[in-house]
């Protein structure tokens, strides 16, 4: 245990803010870097975060009532220690796939974001969020929320980044906002977070491989059943960051444990379909939309499209529509999204699958975080 606490101790420090389930910090800790906190006001959400990532500090503050001393406080440092302040504001204000609204109160977050970068001075910030953030009619509300960033941090141009071309299964276009101190750190452009000609490219079959495919209707919870066994019979980069790769002090050692033993993983929940139904997706072709459920049938020989997270309870607790597996008449189970996503097979999963769905939806792909936080890490001074 002291000697995890020394390595991490060592590392470069991020903050996680909105941190979710943690696509952005589990990117960050295979970079190099330690999480010394998350903030995530969510309870299932933070409670994944927690068991994941056990050796970070977790508040589930308010952002919009955190300030930047007591952030510091919490996560162990003094102002100036904190190498990168990273996150993703809701974006549900911002998404074309809801309504968007310009007096929706999730909107104010992303200045809130950039509050806390002024207040707790890193050497870096980047922010992830939906390119609708980009609209015109989100002007002045980016051009005032970033005027609360310090002027002596060089802030880039905001970046598209598409996860299929960065390894990732799915063609989830975010946008991400990033600027740094030239004093802690070397220049950096965007065409640093660009990806080399070298990434290999990953379908949904493949992402899918070695994962079980016969789930059975009624295995709705963790604690009934839905745990199944992967066996991997091929070998890329994807698959071994699927099965491997984890960083020092991550994980849940239980879930670590049984995996590594028996290649056994969560999340594999079923869902019940109606005889109709089943016929209905059986008879769907690849990437052809269901005009019932709008359910889209994946295409193994393609990417799959963005996941959609579906709204908390505070908007209605409405389910996301979920993609049709190309080989099962059935929708894709919470482990399946993880995979399309770019989650490992060790990462504990929620024991409900709308919780579990969610927070896949909403998360970044760990994958393309990866990318960019290793990216910025070699710029640190």
């Amino acid at each position: 245990m002291d000697n995890i606490r020394l390595h991490l101790n060592s590392q470069p420090k991020v903050i996680d803010l909105f941190a979710g389930a943690g696509g952005l910090s589990l990117g960050a800790s295979r970079a190099g870097f330690t999480v010394s906190a998350a903030v995530e006001l969510d309870r299932f959400a933070i409670s994944t975060h927690i068991k994941n990532f056990p050796f970070s500090t977790h508040l589930d503050n308010d952002i919009a009532k955190l300030s930047g001393k007591v952030l510091l406080e919490n996560a162990g440092l003094k102002l100036g220690e904190l190498d990168g302040l990273v996150g993703g504001p809701p974006c549900q204000g911002f998404s074309t796939m809801g309504k968007r609204q310009l007096e929706d109160s999730r909107n104010d977050l992303f200045g809130h974001f950039m509050r806390l970068v002024s207040e707790t001075q890193p050497a870096f910030f980047l922010a992830e969020n939906v390119p609708g953030i980009l609209n015109e009619q989100y002007d002045a509300l980016r051009a005032n929320a970033l005027a609360r960033i310090p002027n002596r941090y060089v802030t880039l141009a905001p970046f598209k980044v598409r996860a299929n071309l960065y390894g990732a299964p799915t063609t989830r276009t975010r946008v991400f906002f990033f600027g740094f101190d030239p004093t802690k750190m070397s220049d950096m452009t965007t065409l640093d977070f660009e990806p080399g000609i070298d990434v290999q490219m990953t379908m949904v079959r493949e992402a899918l491989h070695g994962l079980p495919t016969d789930i059975r209707a009624d295995w709705k919870t963790a604690r009934k059943k839905g745990w199944g066994r992967v066996s991997l019979t091929k070998d890329s980069d994807f698959l071994r960051k699927i099965s491997n790769a984890v960083p020092v002090g991550i994980g849940d050692l239980g879930t670590l444990e049984i995996f590594m033993e028996k290649k056994d993983v969560c999340g594999c929940l079923g869902t019940v379909h109606s005889p109709e139904v089943e016929k209905r997706y059986s008879n769907l072709n690849y990437g052809e939309q269901d005009p019932i459920s709008k359910s889209i049938k994946l295409n193994p020989h393609g990417y799959c499209p963005t996941l959609r997270a579906g709204t908390g309870s505070d908007k209605g607790s409405f389910q996301a529509v979920r993609p049709i597996h190309y080989l099962r008449p059935r929708v894709i189970t919470p482990r399946e999204a993880a995979r399309l996503q770019g989650f490992p097979d060790w990462f504990l999963l929620h024991e409900t699958k709308w919780h579990s769905f969610r927070q896949i939806g909403n998360s970044v792909s760990p994958i393309v975080s990866e990318f960019l936080m290793k990216a910025v890490i070699r710029k640190l001074a």
